[in-house]
């Protein structure tokens, strides 16, 4: 299906030089900012707690961060969770301060910012298991906020989290590259992984450039960037094969050229609705769901990039030609079959 059709073929690779020359630049700030800044780890991969508290109305966040930062909190991490009543807290590790008592102090602080008093009481689950239950009440055992779940990471699995989570990027990486040098050749399969590194350093970057929080859910967003980048790619490099058998006296600028602009429709279908998607969790999805929407999208955008100018580009550059992945007709020999 295309929405669309160009009848003439757009010079990309005319221009090719001058945007890889833009993306080697942006790639270097991304890395410089990497190591200048650095990834805002999450809980998960530092170590810390993570308290869910439940307002019977909405609550004020700022007055809870305004508490922790208190407590000694530099960057306390207060948002919604769902809706505005129910927050969700996730503070690292402080010096001094016992992980065990950490979410007690910290409940009872902000119960006490609300003028309220801590109360425990026991309540029988689901399961028949009885478990104490935290709430903020006032005057009357009116209930101000109660204490929905408490977790904490110890340093030991964050780091684990951090080289399980690296050994996930490189066995992807690693299987991408031998997929691409199987189907096509090694020359897509190099120019393809680079495109795709280029892409999750990229993504990277703006995580350490704003300081965004660096979660579980963020790291998959990269892997599901790498595949979904790695799709379009075997894409443009599947209708590039194509032209090859078709069009043999076109030069190979201007095969990668054809080939790309055919697949224009079908990029903007599959991008657009991908994006549209991504963006009703980025605005709708809540906090849990924003960065993971955030890295998707910047990894949705320089996809397409990554796939036309410098996946496509670095083929070229690597002297990618029709014998590549043609066979060669092999010609009859004269003599065979003949009579002596």
């Amino acid at each position: 299906m295309e929405f669309f059709k160009i009848k003439r073929d757009i010079p990309f690779m005319r221009h090719a030089l001058i945007l890889n020359a833009i993306s080697v630049l942006t790639f270097v700030a991304a890395v410089f900012f990497l190591f200048h800044k650095g990834l805002n780890f999450s809980v998960e991969f530092t170590g810390g707690t993570v308290m869910e508290l439940h307002y019977p109305h909405p609550a004020d966040q700022e007055k809870i961060r305004t508490t922790l930062r208190g407590m000694g909190y530099s960057h306390p991490e207060v948002a919604s969770f769902g809706t505005a009543q129910d927050i969700m807290l996730r503070l690292p590790i402080v010096q001094g301060t016992p992980a065990a008592s950490a979410s007690g102090a910290v409940f009872n602080a902000i119960c006490a910012s609300e003028s309220g008093t801590p109360k425990v009481t026991q309540v029988t689950t689901a399961k028949g298991e009885i478990v104490n239950r935290s709430s903020c009440v006032a005057a009357g055992d009116k209930e101000l906020l109660s204490l929905q779940r408490v977790e904490f990471v110890g340093p030991s699995v964050g780091d684990e989290l951090q080289q399980n989570g690296l050994n996930a990027l490189i066995m992807v990486v690693v299987g991408v590259v031998i997929y691409l040098a199987i189907r096509f050749e090694w020359k897509f399969a190099v120019a393809a992984i680079v495109a795709n590194l280029h892409d999750v350093v990229i993504i990277l970057g703006f995580f350490a450039f704003f300081q965004w929080e660096f979660s579980l859910t963020v790291l998959a967003a990269i892997l599901a960037v790498l595949g979904y980048s790695v799709n379009e790619s075997v894409v443009i490099f599947d209708r590039i094969r194509e032209m090859f058998r078709k069009q043999r006296k076109m030069t190979v600028p201007q095969v990668i050229d054809h080939a790309i602009t055919s697949t224009i429709s079908r990029t903007i279908i599959t991008h657009g609705s991908t994006q549209m998607m991504v963006l009703s969790m980025l605005f709708f999805g809540g906090y849990a769901l924003h960065y993971f929407a955030i890295a998707l999208t910047i990894g949705i955008c320089f996809g397409i990039y990554s796939s036309v100018f410098v996946a496509a580009a670095m083929a070229m550059w690597l002297g990618v030609k029709r014998e590549d992945l043609i066979k060669p007709v092999k010609e009859k020999d004269e003599t065979d079959g003949a009579v002596v």
